[in-house]
């Protein structure tokens, strides 16, 4: 997620999180990379070592958590940076 958020929400959205959570944030570029849910499943799937398909359920289920988590504004912030077929796997206006 780091990757796709530029470095100042990243660490906006950090402070809302269990200090755990907050290392994985850390952007490292002050720019957000351009690119799409596809390519976000993609490399989730890489990443993890799951399929396209478990990544999928696993977006899904850390977006949906994240919104649980931390504040509606900084949920609408984070994903206000995301294309809008993120919105479409939460169920959630950006």
């Amino acid at each position: 997620m780091a990757e796709r958020l530029t470095r100042g929400e990243a660490e906006d959205l950090a402070s809302e999180l269990p200090k755990p959570l907050k290392e994985p944030l850390v952007s490292p570029t002050p720019e957000a990379e351009r690119f799409g849910l596809d390519e976000f499943i993609n490399r989730v799937s890489r990443r993890a070592g799951v399929s396209p398909d478990e990544a999928r359920e696993g977006v899904r289920a850390e977006l949906s958590t994240l919104k649980d988590a931390v504040s509606d504004g900084e949920f609408r912030h984070v994903m206000s940076q995301l294309p809008r077929d993120f919105e479409a796997l939460v169920g959630a206006p950006g």
